[in-house]
């Protein structure tokens, strides 16, 4: 019987797939400057800002919003220079041989688990798309030992419930045994082109020119839209739900909208504060005036988000200026133009 544990760099992070990736990346023994990765810098690299609403019968709460785009993970292995493969069976048994063939490697791998299904979480949420980081197992005592950006210590976790982690079929995807395959490289490109190209992508997300598979999809549903489109019929449908929900119904919206935006791992402000820590580092690394308006764009944001409610006809105004800052960012990094942040503020 085997037991090998990797020794594994770990601190808690704000959201799932990019605290993973953070502590993967140091792993690896990447990164720019001498400063500690910033979990920030990772999202920001993924290139996933993006806004999802949809309301639906189908759905309790009948609401559901999400800040981020399906492929952060894949597309900031990608601009890092790393080979991603990403596998998935029905079959739990080579579900797990992708996962001993890594650790077997000495290489600690990340594959989606269903929060519902995980017992040192303790929740009744069942969420399918979660990101952890197995970074050994134990066959004489039949555990796993599991990072989880929720927790600050390695968790150890019974193989049965792993299996059902990783084999759910609930919201908003089935998880499928799904596992990242990671080559990674010696070292990282250069920070401009690829932050240039991360900022980039998410300014296209929120204009609807970037076409990704969505988080959730919902037949049939009441509402659902994306991007700034997106940001426009949610701050026009809350205005309605007075109407359009019976009292449990909207209390149940109203908690959930402040658990999307604030408490369901997304590092605060619906991803805009990781976001916007990831633009200051860019800034720093750069020297970039444009990168530094877009922090302040996107933490302009979480201040107007926190009561969400009562401002929403003000969040597709502040949304629009920080897919604007992110634009201007993109075209700034790497040739500093020290105008355009006072130009830029001019907005914020």
């Amino acid at each position: 019987m085997a037991r090998i544990e990797i020794p594994y760099p770990h601190r808690r992070g704000g959201h799932c797939g990019s605290g993973a990736l953070r502590d993967l990346t140091e792993w690896a023994q990447l990164g720019w400057g001498t400063e500690t990765l910033s979990e920030g810098l990772v999202f920001t690299l993924g290139g996933a800002l993006d806004f999802s609403y949809v309301r639906s019968t189908q759905l309790f709460p009948q609401i559901y919003l999400v800040g981020r785009g399906s492929d952060l993970e894949k597309d900031y292995l990608s601009r890092v220079g790393a080979n991603c493969v990403v596998r998935s069976t029905d079959d739990a048994d080579v579900g797990w041989s992708f996962v001993t063939d890594e650790v077997d490697k000495g290489r600690p791998v990340m594959v989606w688990a269903d929060i519902g299904e995980l017992p040192y979480l303790r929740v009744r949420l069942h969420m399918s798309r979660h990101d952890i980081v197995i970074t050994g197992y134990d066959d004489e005592q039949g555990v796993a030992y599991v990072v989880d950006n929720d927790r600050e210590t390695t968790q150890t976790v019974a193989y049965d419930d792993l299996r059902r982690a990783r084999s759910s079929v609930g919201f908003p995807t089935p998880t499928r045994h799904t596992t990242y395959h990671v080559d990674w490289p010696e070292r990282v490109p250069d920070l401009g082109p690829i932050a240039a190209t991360a900022l980039a992508a998410s300014a296209a997300f929120m204009r609807g020119g970037a076409v990704g598979a969505p988080l959730l999809r919902i037949e049939a549903a009441e509402v659902e839209a994306s991007g700034l489109k997106g940001v426009q019929e949610f701050a026009d449908d809350v205005r309605h739900w007075p109407t359009v929900f019976d009292d449990d119904a909207l209390t149940a919206a109203l908690f959930g909208l402040g658990a999307f935006i604030e408490k369901a791992g997304t590092g605060g402000g619906l991803f805009r504060m990781l976001q916007a820590q990831g633009c200051q580092n860019i800034a720093d690394l750069l020297g970039d005036a444009a990168a530094a308006a877009a922090t302040d764009a996107g933490t302009s944001l979480r201040s107007r988000s926190l009561a969400a409610a009562k401002i929403a006809a003000t969040i597709p105004d502040s949304e629009t200026r920080l897919v604007e800052a992110l634009e201007t960012a993109s075209r700034s990094v790497g040739t500093v133009d020290t105008g355009l942040e006072a130009y830029l503020k001019g907005y914020l």
